[in-house]
């Protein structure tokens, strides 16, 4: 319970920040339901003989608004980024924050998820706890579209708007198969 607290806290500060960079009142993110919804997620990957056989977890993008990553010290997490995998080694007393997608549409692009994998390791189980900023099922069906602060004449907006529900079917639809499910909800 210590732990959910003070990632919550935590969570809070960042989406604060997230705001402010956005030129925004550094409420404007929390008062969006940003915050309203954390689950947080115990994941173990087995040490693998033949890692290279086989992928702890396929590439994906968080269906959240942002998601806050403590991980042990075996390494597996990378990022897809500039048409490439680029190991994210773990570093003692770092979190890793992701953006999620939800994150990317409210912000028309301005803050851009990334796809991510975990590889399958030799060298011990991988322990991470994930903690997850997400719409709270109470608000499945609340639409969420690109804030008006981000739009200008110059960046049109790059999403329609939607509801989780309608996000969470088509990526219930795509699975995890590394192709973003909103790439469906683009203008």
């Amino acid at each position: 319970m210590k732990y959910s607290d003070e990632v919550h806290k935590l969570g809070l500060r960042i989406l604060e920040l997230m705001s402010e960079a956005l030129g925004l009142n550094p409420t404007h993110l929390l008062e969006m339901g940003c915050a309203e919804g954390l689950s947080i997620l115990g994941l173990y990957y087995p040490s693998c003989p033949q890692p290279e056989l086989t992928l702890g977890l396929n590439s994906h993008n968080d269906n959240t608004f942002i998601t806050i990553l403590l991980q042990n010290q075996i390494g597996g997490l990378q990022v897809f980024n500039e048409n490439r995998w680029i190991d994210v080694p773990p570093t003692p007393g770092a979190l890793v924050v992701n953006i999620g997608e939800f994150l990317t549409l409210i912000t028309n692009d301005k803050f851009a998820s990334a796809s991510h994998r975990v590889l399958a390791n030799k060298d011990g189980p991988r322990v991470s706890v994930a903690s997850f900023f997400r719409i709270p099922t109470t608000q499945y069906s609340k639409v969420y579209e690109p804030i008006k602060e981000c739009l200008s004449e110059d960046n049109p907006p790059k999403y329609r708007g939607t509801t989780m529900r309608e996000y969470m079917d088509r990526f219930m639809e795509n699975g995890l198969n590394g192709v973003s499910p909103l790439l469906h909800f683009r203008m």
